[in-house]
C-alpha cells in the first residue's frame, strides 16, 4: 500500500518523512519526483510513503492512479504558524508560483500574509474535497504529532522503531527562521 501525506507545505512534512525512515516494511520520501512529469511524476514504488505539497494539485490524477488502493494523511499545522511561515517565503518557491503564476502577480496593496492565507486555503479546501470519499485516511495535527504518529503508525501497520520515530518530531527539521 501507499501513503501520501497530503499538506499545504511549512507544515512539518520533512520532519513526518524523517520520522518515517524508521519504518522498516515501507520506503519514504520527501518530494521524490518534483521534476517528473507524466505518468512518472504519480509513479512510486510499492509500500512507499510520500510528502510533497505539489501533490495537492495533481489530486485528480493522484485518485486516477491510486484511488481507494493508497492510504492519504492529512497533515495540518497551525493555519496562522503556516501562513507566516509561507509569507517570509514570497520572492521563491511555491508561494512566488502562487503569487505570480496564479494570481498573475495579484494586487499591488496584497499584503505577503493574505497570499499565504489564500493558498492556504485553497490547498487545505482541495484536500478536503479529495478525502471526502476516502475509506483509508486520517487527519493528521502537528501540535498533536507524537499522539498522531503513534495512529498513523498503527493504521498503516508499520513496522520498525516508533521509539526513534517519536523522537523526530522533537527535532524541527526544515524550519523557516523567524
Amino acid at each position: 500500500m501507499n501513503v501520501f501525506i497530503l499538506n499545504t507545505g511549512r507544515c512539518g512534512s520533512t520532519t513526518f518523512i524523517q520520522a518515517c525512515r524508521h519504518i522498516s516494511n515501507y520506503s519514504a520520501g520527501h518530494e521524490t519526483n518534483i521534476h517528473r512529469i507524466g505518468a512518472e511524476r504519480l509513479l512510486y514504488a510499492d509500500n512507499h510513503i510520500e510528502a510533497d505539497n505539489r501533490l495537492s494539485w495533481m489530486l485528480g490524477r493522484l485518485d486516477r492512479r491510486y484511488g481507494d488502493s493508497a492510504y492519504y494523511v492529512h497533515l495540518r499545522r497551525d493555519r496562522d504558524s503556516t501562513a507566516r511561515s509561507f509569507a517570509r517565503r514570497m520572492d521563491f518557491g511555491i508561494m512566488k508560483a502562487y503569487r505570480d503564476g496564479i494570481l498573475l502577480g495579484g494586487e499591488k496593496d496584497q499584503a505577503a500574509l493574505d497570499i499565504a492565507q489564500d493558498y492556504i486555503e485553497t490547498l487545505e479546501t482541495n484536500i478536503a474535497l479529495f478525502l471526502r470519499d476516502k475509506k483509508n485516511r486520517m487527519d493528521f495535527r502537528l501540535e498533536h504529532a507524537g499522539e498522531d504518529f503513534r495512529i498513523f503508525w498503527d493504521s498503516i501497520r508499520a513496522e520498525g522503531d516508533l521509539e526513534s520515530a517519536l523522537l523526530e518530531w522533537q527535532t524541527r527539521h526544515n524550519a523557516s527562521g523567524a
